[in-house]
């Protein structure tokens, strides 16, 4: 017979008690071997990572292979790792030591503390020095910077700056050109190499010329669209006659008539010897003329054609526009430049005791609240929207004045209060407390300045150019202390003599006529 039906037992309680499973069993060991409870030895034979975990691959090394090594908490010392002792400040502050190479270039340095360093080739040609056929060359040429020579293709100048870390720049004024290298001093000899080639053996080939000058074109198309943003061109324009009034920013159709050969004789033409200055911070003199004197013999002799004369004569220029302000500079001659040293050092207490900025920031701390043109222009008329001094000096001349931006229907307003403030510091109206702390504030820029090699270098290139030597900031420092309020005085006194130099752009509703503002003076 078949056997009897089982009967099914109903459900205990106990049944539904989870019964623990082998990967339970090891994640409760896991858990108290991480809180330090010691598990018993069956389940250590079993899990042999309890008693000696394998370190976790770091994310690099999983990559690349190796292992991690525990270095241990940040702050405990590493074993087996000396921490070398700080370089020893010299006893002297360090000097400008000037090498003139045969064929009259110059090699000047200084050799400042530090792991980095900064060189740089400054050439006594910019803007001023362009003929009908090169005007444009300069602000081409800095574009065309650092890119194939005659012994590097523009991908061997790249990777041989990565290579050594270097920072390559280059800019363009209407004086001078600046090339210049930042890298680390141990690199010094692949930096001034890699620097003489690209100043001294541009390869200029003419599709590289026209793709940089298609850039340009853009950009200057760009800038056209808005006046104001060619204000700074429009006031050398209208200031001066000769090559301080050339552009500085190439035209469109400039650009369009460039060639590599064009290019290649501006720089032949005025890359000359006399005409070049190496200078560097942060390497030994002796080093740094032993890599680059063997380069720079092989630059010609000679001053080069020279500029265009350059003679100040004032003007008007005035575009009308539909912006919701209008822009306005008011500027008169430097007489002097930065050659007549006594009245450059009182021109820059001058235009640091005028300061100015913008209306966003007056009254706040740091943001220059002191200055004349914050408290007496910015903190009384809430229609300036900005209201600054400046300055653009060269050699032999310069201009300073006034630049600001008002509300709309203003226009006439703003000239007023320039006009005012010019005359106030032409006749003296300067109390000795704003005299001291524009002193202060002029010293405290040039040291904070020379904190950094770059600006070292160009401060000893850019000096050597204009003096033929380079003055210490301690002798500068000694001419700003010593400055009265009437050798700053007199330097405004005399700018306003001459005829002014005025540049309007945008809403021009109650605009000044230009013989009224002449009249003022």
């Amino acid at each position: 017979p078949s056997p009897p039906p089982s009967r099914a037992r109903p459900p205990a309680e106990s049944d539904y008690v989870e019964r623990p499973t082998r990967a339970m069993v090891l994640s409760t060991s896991l858990r108290a071997a991480a809180r330090g409870i010691s598990t018993s030895s069956i389940t250590a034979m079993s899990l042999p990572a309890l008693t000696q975990a394998a370190p976790k691959p770091s994310f690099l090394s999983a990559i690349f292979g190796g292992k991690t090594t525990d270095c241990g908490p940040m702050d405990r010392p590493m074993a087996g790792v000396t921490i070398p002792a700080p370089p020893v400040a010299p006893a002297v502050a360090p000097t400008t030591q000037i090498t003139r190479l045969a064929n009259g270039a110059v090699i000047a340095s200084e050799n400042t503390m530090g792991g980095s360093m900064a060189v740089g080739m400054y050439i006594g040609a910019g803007s001023k020095n362009e003929n009908a056929y090169t005007v444009g060359a300069s602000h081409l040429l800095e574009r065309m910077a650092f890119r194939a020579t005659t012994n590097r293709s523009s991908f061997r100048v790249t990777r041989e700056a990565e290579v050594i870390g270097a920072n390559l720049m280059a800019s363009a004024s209407r004086e001078q050109m600046a090339y210049t290298v930042d890298c680390l001093r141990s690199n010094m000899p692949e930096a001034v190499e890699l620097l003489a080639d690209a100043v001294m053996n541009p390869k200029l080939v003419d599709h590289e010329v026209a793709d940089v000058a298609m850039v340009l074109m853009a950009e200057m198309a760009d800038l056209a669209s808005n006046p104001a943003n060619l204000m700074m061109e429009a006031v050398h324009a209208v200031a001066y006659s000769g090559g301080l009034g050339q552009p500085l920013v190439a035209t469109p159709v400039a650009l369009s008539k460039f060639t590599g050969d064009l290019l290649a004789n501006f720089v032949q033409t005025n890359y000359t010897a006399d005409n070049v200055v190496l200078a560097a911070s942060g390497v030994p003199h002796a080093d740094l003329v032993a890599v680059a004197e063997p380069l720079l013999l092989q630059l010609p002799p000679g001053p080069g054609p020279g500029a265009l004369p350059s003679q100040y004569l004032g003007g008007d220029y005035r575009v009308a526009t539909d912006a919701p302000s209008v822009s306005i500079v008011l500027a008169f001659e430097f007489v002097g430049g930065w050659k007549d040293n006594k009245a450059s050092t009182a021109m820059t207490v001058l235009n640091t005791l005028m300061g100015g900025g913008g209306s966003f920031s007056a009254g706040g701390p740091g943001k220059g609240m002191y200055s004349r043109l914050y408290t007496r222009v910015l903190n009384r008329h809430a229609w300036a929207q900005n209201c600054t001094a400046f300055h653009s000096v060269f050699d032999d001349t310069g201009i300073i004045g006034i630049s600001g931006v008002a509300d709309p229907g203003y226009a006439g307003d703003m000239v007023n209060v320039m006009a005012k403030e010019l005359k106030a510091v032409a006749a003296g109206e300067v109390t000795a407390k704003e005299l001291e702390r524009a002193k202060a504030a002029t010293i405290s820029s040039i040291l904070m300045n020379l904190e950094s090699k770059a600006v070292v270098a160009e401060d000893i290139g850019r000096q050597v150019l204009t003096y033929g030597e380079r003055k210490s900031p301690a002798d500068f420092i000694a001419q700003v202390k010593a400055l009265t309020l009437a050798e700053v005085s007199a330097v405004a006194a005399q700018a306003v003599t001459s005829a002014p130099t005025l540049c309007m752009v945008g809403d021009l509703t109650n605009a000044p006529r230009y013989d009224a503002v002449k009249a003022m003076f």
